[in-house]
């Protein structure tokens, strides 16, 4: 069997170990697209941390989940974003105002929408998570 997205297939595994009440999540294979993610989860407290664990076959994530998420997804198709279109966004993927992120994939390294909008750059929409 040929994994298609990787990305899709670690954020279903985090959202069912959430909802299976689970402390940690193990994510294989693993990916620089999903290290980024995962950094970002973790700067904002959405998971407790993650550690890469290299298994001879590709690499793998373990991931300390603290119950935080409610919900989470990738975008596709992957729409490319201006700097000055988020609000378009955050109404389309997340639920209110100030509940959630949506990770954006920047020229400058992969990073949440309130970051990118600071920074003022666009970028590709990656995933959701609130």
């Amino acid at each position: 069997m040929v994994m298609m997205d990787t990305l899709a297939n670690a954020m279903a595994t985090i959202l069912n170990n959430e909802v299976r009440g689970k402390r940690e999540a193990v994510i294989y294979p693993a990916s620089k697209l999903i290290a980024g993610v995962l950094s970002v989860l973790k700067e904002k407290g959405y998971i407790d941390g993650f550690e890469y664990v290299e298994d001879g076959r590709g690499g793998k994530f373990v991931v300390k989940l603290n119950g935080r998420i409610n919900k989470c997804g990738v975008i596709k198709p992957r729409f490319p974003v201006k700097k000055d279109e988020y609000e378009k966004w955050e109404e389309k993927f997340l639920p209110s105002r100030e509940i959630g992120l949506l990770i954006v994939s920047t020229s400058q390294g992969i990073m949440d929408h309130v970051t990118a909008k600071e920074k003022g750059v666009g970028g590709i929409l990656v995933a959701y998570v609130y």
